[in-house]
């Protein structure tokens, strides 16, 4: 029986057949699985098609499918929660909706701090230096002449960063309060150089926005 499973002309057909079903799978930990039985079945069929081992063709798959183990196991260490912050974990079940690697990837080029005295975040009709994520305190919102506090919990600044527009209104926290604070210029610069930040920063302001609307915040009030 084993000897007809080692057959390289079955070997050939479940390696091709491995690797037809991971295209097909969109799960990426479920592809590179599929891809890597595929190349173990290569190399077993290059092992035993001729009467010498085709070890050109053996160590070109060891490369390829070492290649796909790492990434495989970055994957997992991506997903996994020992990838949050220490300095961060009280922080990421409000950003859960992001993986671990991903949410430290924000993080990362975050700085968090308390406000040591009233600090205003945004001046309305100016440009947005930093993008602020408040975790304490309640922001007073300034705009138009008219003012109203925000609960904690939220972006600061999100809009205007987004859109590159000026701030739509003056916001200021008490002393006391907890941030986090990302330089503008910086957080796009990064954004650029990486399209999987780019995308892990709008899916979490997104869901800022969303959370914002389910507040009942008025739609003009929304650009802080």
């Amino acid at each position: 029986m084993l000897q007809d499973f080692l057959n390289p002309d079955v070997l050939i057909y479940m390696a091709g057949g491995s690797f037809v079903l991971g295209y097909l799978i969109i799960h990426q930990i479920g592809l590179r699985l599929m891809l890597l039985l595929g190349t173990a079945l290569y190399i077993a069929y290059y092992a035993t098609v001729a009467e010498a081992p085709l070890w050109g063709a053996i160590y070109t798959s060891v490369a390829t499918g070492t290649a796909n183990m790492i990434g495989l196991i970055a994957l997992f260490a991506r997903r996994s929660n020992w990838a949050v912050p220490r300095a961060h974990r009280d922080l990421y079940g409000e950003f859960a909706h992001l993986s671990p690697g991903d949410f430290r990837a924000l993080m990362r080029r975050g700085h968090r701090r308390i406000t040591t005295q009233d600090e205003v975040l945004t001046t309305e009709g100016q440009p947005v230096t930093q993008l602020v994520y408040v975790i304490s305190g309640r922001a007073q919102v300034s705009k138009r002449g008219e003012s109203f506090d925000i609960p904690p919990g939220v972006f600061i600044g999100e809009v205007a960063y987004l859109l590159g527009k000026p701030a739509a209104a003056t916001n200021t926290l008490p002393a006391g309060a907890e941030i986090v604070t990302w330089n503008a210029a910086d957080l796009t610069r990064a954004a650029a150089r990486s399209a999987r930040l780019k995308l892990t920063l709008e899916a979490a302001i997104a869901r800022d926005m969303a959370a914002k609307v389910t507040l009942a915040v008025p739609p003009g009030d929304m650009r802080y």
